[in-house]
């Protein structure tokens, strides 16, 4: 049997058969919105978790779905954006992720896109240049020039 994908940042959903769902296909830790009205303390649990692991939202194919995503990706513009096509995520006249099958919700979770709203620059080109006598200090010997 093969390992379920661990996934670092918490996955936002709509609610509690999603995460069922969401937990059949990958190992994670969700929040659920519970719908339009957001609380304030579940707000408080999403800043928390942007903060400290990073989010993708992961909402239903569906108009209320994309008003969640608006909402969360006002207030978190780095967060992830997995989504699950409407055909993948229905069953009968039901639409959500709690339809789509644990592969389509890996898959979904595997296209995530990110939008970073800042540059980071971590190194600049002169820190990963070669310097004088840098060979000497990569080894502890004397440079040969």
């Amino acid at each position: 049997m093969s390992q379920k994908l661990i996934i670092k940042e918490v996955i936002v959903v709509e609610g509690r058969d999603d995460t069922a769902a969401v937990l059949r296909a990958v190992d994670a830790a969700t929040i659920e919105t519970h719908g339009f009205g957001i609380t304030r303390a579940t707000w408080k649990r999403l800043e928390e978790a942007y903060r400290m692991r990073g989010l993708i939202v992961l909402t239903d194919p569906d108009h209320a779905g994309e008003e969640i995503r608006k909402k969360i990706s006002l207030r978190f513009p780095d967060a992830g954006q997995a989504f699950i096509a409407r055909s993948k995520a229905t069953a009968g006249s039901d639409i959500g992720v709690e339809n789509a099958s644990p592969q389509d919700i890996r898959e979904a979770l595997s296209k995530v896109s990110f939008s970073l709203t800042e540059k980071r620059a971590e190194f600049t080109e002169a820190d990963l240049a070669a310097t004088t006598r840098s060979e000497e200090r990569r080894v502890g010997k004397e440079c040969r020039s």
